[in-house]
C-alpha cells in the first residue's frame, strides 16, 4: 500500500539528495530509475510501505545511492544535466504536480555562501566515490542534520507520518551557541585527520595543507545562518576555518594534534563580537522592516566592512529607511533583553516564531531567538544579549537587488565607531586639500572635475596635433629610413595610430610605444600586411605583451618597455634585407 507522508528535499547544481524519515525501517529496497524512484519497506509496526516518485527529470542511476540509518533513508541522485535548475519551490499556485511546498527556500548555486558551496563539493564527492554499486559509503554526517532556514525544503511523497521524536537525539548547540559571550573552553580532540584548505589571497587562489580537527565540543562558530565563521586558536595552534558538517564542527589547522588530548580553546574576540553585533542587528532590522512596512527578508550578508539584508519589496523610500532606523536605535535605548530558548516543533510557541517553517516530519528541537516584545526567530548563530550591545545601527542606504528586491546596507556597533573615525579623517584631509569647510567639498570638487575634463581635453587635442606634427615631419625629412619608431611615455591608441596613418605603411614599418618606458604601455607595428603578419606575434613575444593583428597593424599591451631597443634592432635587419630569421 503507499503511504503519505513527506520528505526533505536539497536541489544543488550536479545533484539532489532527498531523505525520507523512517525509524528502524527493514527490508529496505530502492530502485533507482532514469525518471523515478521506487521504494518500499517494513516500518516499525510491521507495516509494508511501498512508493513511487515521478521525478522532475532524468538522472543516472549508476552514479545514484542510498544510504540507511536507524530514522532514514536518504537517495543521493546526479542528474544528468548538471547545473540545471529544477523547479523553483515557491508560493506560487502554478507548482509541479510531483512536489509542492508552503514556503520558498530557494537558493542560487552562484551566489551560494562559501560553506555551503563546500558542503555541497563533500556531498557531490560522495556521490563520485560510488559509481560501483557495493558497500554504501559512510556518511552519517547527514544523519543529524541541522535546522537552519534557507537549508531545505520539503514536499510530500507516499510514506508513513512520523511519530514525535525525544528531542534530545539531534545536538542542536556547540557551547559557542550556548554561550555567546564564552572567550575560551577546555576541550578534548576526537579526531584529525589530513585536509587541504582553498583560501584566495588578493585575488590568487592558493590552496593549504593542513588538517581537520573534530573537538568534542568547541568555543568556535561553525558558519552558517549567513554568519561567517569565528578564528582562534586551539591550544597554540591557530584554527583557519571553521565548517560544519552534519552535528559536528571541523577545524582547519596547520599542525596536527593528537585525538584524545585535553585543549584550551579560545577564540578571536574581536571578530566574534563584530559579527553578534552584526547579525543581532539583522535580526533587528528585519523584524522591524516586516511590522512598519510589511517587508520580507529573503536574505541576507554579513560582509567585511558592511552587511545588506535583502528586502521583498522593489522600491524603498528615503523617509522609510529613516523610520527604520530611528525604531531600530529607540529599540537599542530600551535596552531590550535578547535570549536563546530551545523548543520542539510541538511546542504551541513554534506557530509564533518568524520563519518559512519547518518540514513536518522534523524532528528534535529548534533554537530560537528572541528580541522581548520584537521577534522570535528560528536561527543558529551567536547573537547578543542585550540590544544594548549593539550600541547602535547605522542604514547606509539602499541599492536595487535582483528580481525585484531591495538590498537594505547597513553597518552595527563597533563598525558605526570605525565608519565615523575613517569619515571624519577622510574629512580633515579633504579639508586640507581642498581649502575650504566640509559643506563645501562636494562643490569643490566638482569644479575640479570640470576642469580636468577641460584640460583632458585640450591634451588629447594637443597630442593629435602632435601626432600629424611627428609624422609629416619624418615624411618631409630626405634622410628618412625605412624604419619609424618612436616612443612617448604621454599618449594612447589614438596617438599611435593616427601617426601610423598619416606616414603610411606601404614601404615604412612604423614601431610606436606609449607609457612608462621602465614599466608597462601600448605597442603599435605597422607596415605591408606580410611582414606584420611574422613580425607582430614575435614582437609581443619581446615585449611580454599580447596583442592582435589585423590588415597590416599589430598593437596591444607591451609589460617590457625596456625592450624596445631589441625590437628596433630586429626591424632594421628585416628591412635591410636580412630577411625574417625563424625562432
Amino acid at each position: 500500500m503507499r503511504q503519505h507522508a513527506k520528505v526533505l528535499w536539497y536541489d544543488r547544481a550536479k545533484y539532489v539528495f532527498m531523505e525520507f524519515c523512517v525509524e528502524n525501517s527493514r527490508d529496505v529496497k530502492v530502485d533507482i530509475e532514469k525518471n523515478k524512484v521506487i521504494f518500499s519497506c517494513l516500518n516499525e509496526d510491521n507495516i509494508q510501505m511501498y512508493n513511487e516518485i515521478e521525478l522532475y527529470d532524468g538522472v543516472n542511476p549508476k552514479d545514484s545511492r542510498e544510504k540507511r540509518s536507524d530514522r532514514s533513508i536518504t537517495c543521493f541522485l546526479r542528474k544528468l544535466k548538471e547545473k540545471v535548475a529544477w523547479p523553483r519551490l515557491t508560493k506560487e499556485n502554478n507548482k509541479p504536480s510531483w512536489l509542492a511546498v508552503d514556503f520558498d527556500n530557494w537558493r542560487d548555486w552562484d551566489t551560494e555562501e562559501e560553506g555551503e558551496a563546500a558542503l555541497a563539493e563533500h556531498y557531490l564527492d560522495l556521490i563520485n566515490s560510488v559509481r560501483n554499486k557495493g558497500e554504501p559509503p559512510v556518511m552519517d554526517d547527514l544523519d543529524d542534520l541541522d535546522v537552519e532556514i534557507n537549508s531545505f525544503t520539503c514536499g510530500p511523497a507516499f510514506f508513513c507520518p512520523l511519530k514525535k521524536k525525544d528531542p534530545s537525539f539531534r545536538r542542536m548547540a556547540f557551547y559557542c551557541q550556548k554561550d555567546s559571550y564564552a572567550t575560551e573552553l577546555m576541550t578534548v580532540v576526537v579526531s584529525c585527520s589530513p585536509a587541504e584548505l582553498k583560501t584566495e589571497n588578493g585575488g590568487k587562489k592558493e590552496t593549504m595543507s593542513g588538517y581537520n580537527v573534530i573537538l568534542k565540543d568547541t568555543v568556535l562558530f561553525p558558519e552558517g545562518g549567513g554568519q561567517p565563521d569565528d578564528r582562534g586558536f586551539i591550544g597554540e595552534i591557530q584554527v583557519h576555518r571553521v565548517t560544519r558538517q552534519g552535528p559536528d564542527a571541523v577545524h582547519f589547522v596547520s599542525s596536527p594534534l593528537e585525538p584524545g588530548a585535553e585543549m584550551l580553546v579560545k577564540v578571536d574576540w574581536n571578530r566574534r563580537f563584530d559579527h553578534m553585533q552584526q547579525h543581532s542587528g539583522q535580526h533587528l532590522i528585519t523584524a522591524i522592516a516586516d511590522s512598519l512596512y510589511g517587508f520580507k527578508t529573503s536574505s541576507w550578508e554579513l560582509g567585511r566592512q558592511r552587511s545588506f539584508i535583502e528586502l521583498d519589496t522593489p522600491t524603498m523610500t528615503s523617509e522609510q529607511v529613516e523610520a527604520i532606523e530611528q525604531l531600530v536605535n529607540k529599540k537599542i535605548r530600551q535596552r531590550v533583553p535578547v535570549t536563546v530558548r530551545v523548543i520542539t516543533a510541538y511546542d504551541s510557541e513554534f506557530d509564533h516564531v518568524r520563519s518559512r517553517g519547518l518540514p513536518d516530519d522534523h524532528a528534535g528541537p529548534v533554537r530560537i531567538i528572541n528580541i522581548e516584545g520584537v521577534d522570535a526567530n528560528m536561527c543558529c548563530g551567536t547573537h547578543v544579549a542585550n540590544l544594548s550591545d549593539l550600541q547602535v545601527i547605522k542604514i547606509l542606504g539602499t541599492e536595487k537587488g535582483k528580481k525585484n528586491k531591495t538590498n537594505l546596507i547597513f553597518i552595527a556597533g563597533e563598525r558605526v565607531l570605525k565608519y565615523a573615525a575613517r569619515s571624519y579623517s577622510m574629512e580633515k584631509s579633504l579639508t586640507s586639500l581642498l581649502k575650504n569647510g566640509p559643506e563645501e567639498h562636494v562643490e569643490a570638487v566638482e569644479k575640479l572635475q570640470k576642469s580636468a575634463r577641460a584640460l583632458q581635453k585640450n591634451n588629447l587635442t594637443l597630442l593629435r596635433d602632435l601626432a600629424v606634427l611627428t609624422a609629416q615631419n619624418f615624411k618631409n625629412s630626405t634622410a628618412r629610413g625605412k624604419v619609424f619608431s618612436l616612443h612617448r611615455k604621454e599618449g594612447d591608441n589614438e596617438f599611435m595610430n593616427i601617426i601610423a596613418n598619416e606616414i603610411g605603411t606601404e614601404d615604412t614599418i612604423v614601431f610606436l610605444t606609449v607609457g612608462d618606458e621602465k614599466a608597462s604601455g601600448l605597442f603599435l607595428l605597422a607596415g605591408p600586411p606580410e611582414l606584420i603578419e611574422n613580425l607582430g606575434p614575435r614582437v609581443s613575444k619581446i615585449l611580454d605583451g599580447k596583442g592582435a593583428g589585423k590588415k597590416g597593424r599589430f598593437q596591444g599591451k607591451a609589460n617590457k618597455m625596456s625592450q624596445r631597443g631589441e625590437v628596433e634592432h630586429l626591424l632594421q635587419q628585416v628591412m635591410n634585407g636580412s630577411g625574417l630569421k625563424e625562432e
